[in-house]
Formats: structure tokens, sequence, C-alpha cells
């Protein structure tokens, strides 16, 4: 096995010629010893391979450099293991590279660690297919950020496992943007917060 200085001393073009198989079977320190511009290197098909404790010992640095195509590839698993840390320090081209399926598979305490820069670049898709638990753990800034688009995509269970705190932060104009439908599912007690 390679140690980890010597993982880090591999030239990019090195890295890029990895088997998928050898970048499974590297350690969670030679992932770290990894360089930005080696991470950048590996193939979509190498960042796929690598188990979840391997994406989660990723340097932030290391994993905001991954292209969007190579976001984009990330599997629900590994996305599900990026630390609160990692999530926050995604770009907003990443976040808007996220698949539906990745966004389905955030946890609560990656959504929370969400930016409201980021917030803003989730597709309307991505929102649709977040459960109602990450829509509730959404901060007013970042409601407050969602463009009328992204308010219609919200699904009746997701409007009405809005808190009331999130309601209430709702502007004129995304209050404006619900539809039939999402008003129907707002209960009784989130229409009372409801600014009309």
């Amino acid at each position: 096995n390679m140690t980890t200085a010597q993982v880090g001393a591999m030239t990019t073009s090195q890295v890029a010629a990895l088997t998928t198989n050898q970048t499974a079977n590297m350690t969670t320190a030679q992932v770290v010893a990894l360089t930005t511009a080696q991470v950048i290197k590996l193939s979509t098909a190498d960042i796929a391979a690598m188990t979840t404790s391997q994406i989660a010992g990723m340097e932030t640095r290391d994993l905001a450099a991954l292209t969007t195509t190579q976001t984009a590839n990330l599997t629900t698993n590994q996305v599900s293991s990026l630390t609160t840390s990692q999530m926050a320090a995604l770009t907003y081209l990443q976040i808007a590279a996220l698949t539906t399926s990745q966004a389905a598979s955030l946890t609560t305490a990656q959504v929370v660690a969400l930016t409201t820069a980021q917030v803003i670049k989730l597709s309307t898709a991505d929102i649709a297919a977040m459960g109602t638990g990450q829509i509730a753990s959404l901060s007013t800034a970042d409601i407050l950020v969602f463009n009328t688009s992204q308010v219609k995509a919200l699904t009746t269970s997701q409007v009405s496992s809005l808190t009331t705190t999130q309601v209430n932060a709702l502007t004129t104009a995304q209050v404006d943007a619900l539809t039939s439908s999402q008003v129907q599912a707002l209960t009784t007690t989130q229409i009372q917060y409801l600014h009309l």
C-alpha cells in the first residue's frame, strides 16, 4: 500500500489513470491525502466507486472542487454520508447539479446546513423530491429565498408540513404563488400565521 505522502505526490495524470478498483480500495487517509488538483482528475466512475467513509473523509475544499458531473454522479448513499461541513462547502453549481434522488437522500441535518445561496439553486424537481421532514427543517431565511417556481414545486404534503414559523415568513409574492391545491393543504393553524 502506498503511504499518504506517496499518494499526495502522485501526478494528476497518474491519478487520472487509477482504476475504479484502486480508488475503491484506497484508505480514508489516502483519500484525505489527495490534493484538490488530484481529486478533480478522478473519473465519475472513480468517485462513484468510493465508499461512504471515503467520501465523508474528503476535505471540504476537495469536495467543493468536484465538477458538476462528478457531483451529479455521487450515489445517494455517498450524498447522505456527507458531513454538514461538507454540505455547506458545496458550491451553488454543485447544488444545482444534484439529482432528484440525491436531493431526496439529504438528511435533515444536511438540509439545515445548506446556506441560503445554496437553497436558491435547488431545482423545482429537487424541492418536490424532498421529504416533509427536509422541508420542515429549512430555516425561515431559506424559505424567504424560495422563488415563486420553488414555492409552486412544493407538494401538498410538504406545504402541510411547513412550520408556523416558516408559514409566517412567507412573503406576499410567495403566498400569491401558492396553487389552489397548496392553499387547501394548509392546516387551520398554518392559516392563522399566513400573511394574507
